[in-house]
């Protein structure tokens, strides 16, 4: 008999919008920034529409982001010389690392929907080197199963490894299930996870509960757990047209703060970060 970690939703909630100011548009926190330490090593998710102005060049600090582009077009622009387009399914990894300065916009008269997710760096990687990637929808493997697929943007599900090279490994997948399809996710037992709701209606872990479109669910994991074993995320669609993301990580345990647009270990770095920005240590600006 197997002793695989059969894993069930740990909290749930429904992302609730606000409405915000021109040229923004709505903004809903998928991951509510003050519950970093339940999330860990994800500090925060925020879903927005938004048009072109919204995001200007700014800098970044200590962390990643992996912004996922649900609807509209997203331009990218990096002091590093980096410009393009991304479109609905594409992804864009940034290791802010020690330095980042960059724009996000949505192009032309598009409403960009994204969704960025925070994702911590231990201290001991706090000062590498700013990079980004951008994953595109049809670079990312598939793996077809009965009523479904998956797509893998990071990590290694499935049998395949998605194409995303990121500082502190973590799994990013994208899966489509028609109603009445079943699927069985593998994660690492020691992985902190969650997933959201794109579309349809979702019965997720042992207790089967039902997640539908805006709900949010971390799910249970071992803690010290060990990263070679495999647990099982059971998943069954009540919906044509079902579509999820999952996330997961091993947790950091390091005590952050997050401010502004720095993420550091302590308070007086945070002021570090901000001195160094006005003195122009981050560069030119991105445009």
């Amino acid at each position: 008999m197997s002793n695989r970690l059969e894993r069930d939703v740990k909290n749930s909630w429904t992302v609730e919008y606000e409405e915000m100011p021109f040229p923004s548009v709505q903004k809903g926190w998928v991951l509510p920034v003050d519950r970093w330490k339940d999330f860990d090593p994800f500090i925060l998710m925020a879903e927005d529409w938004f048009k072109r102005g919204t995001f200007p060049d700014h800098p970044h600090r200590g962390f990643q982001t992996v912004t996922y582009v649900i609807d509209g077009r997203l331009e990218h622009i990096d002091n590093g010389g980096g410009r393009d387009i991304l479109e609905p399914g594409d992804v864009q990894y940034m290791n802010a690392g020690w330095a980042a300065r960059h724009a996000e916009d949505g192009v032309e008269n598009d409403i960009a929907h994204t969704l960025q997710l925070w994702l911590n760096l231990p201290k001991n990687k706090r000062d590498t080197e700013t990079m980004y990637q951008n994953v595109y929808n049809e670079n990312a493997p598939v793996v077809s199963f009965s009523g479904g697929q998956i797509k893998v943007f990071s990590g290694n599900i499935a049998g395949v490894e998605g194409p995303m090279k990121s500082i502190v490994p973590f799994t990013l997948s994208e899966i489509e299930l028609s109603e009445g399809a079943d699927y069985t996710l593998q994660l690492p037992e020691n992985h902190n996870a969650f997933l959201y709701v794109l579309r349809g209606s979702v019965n997720v872990g042992t207790s089967q509960k039902t997640l539908k479109k805006h709900d949010v669910s971390t799910l249970t994991y071992k803690d010290e757990g060990n990263p070679d074993q495999l647990s099982d995320i059971s998943l069954s669609s009540n919906h044509r047209r079902t579509k999820l993301l999952v996330y997961s990580g091993e947790p950091i345990r390091e005590e952050i703060v997050p401010y502004g647009p720095f993420v550091m270990n302590s308070m007086d770095e945070i002021k570090e970060a901000f001195r160094d920005f006005h003195a122009g240590k981050f560069g030119p600006p991105a445009e």
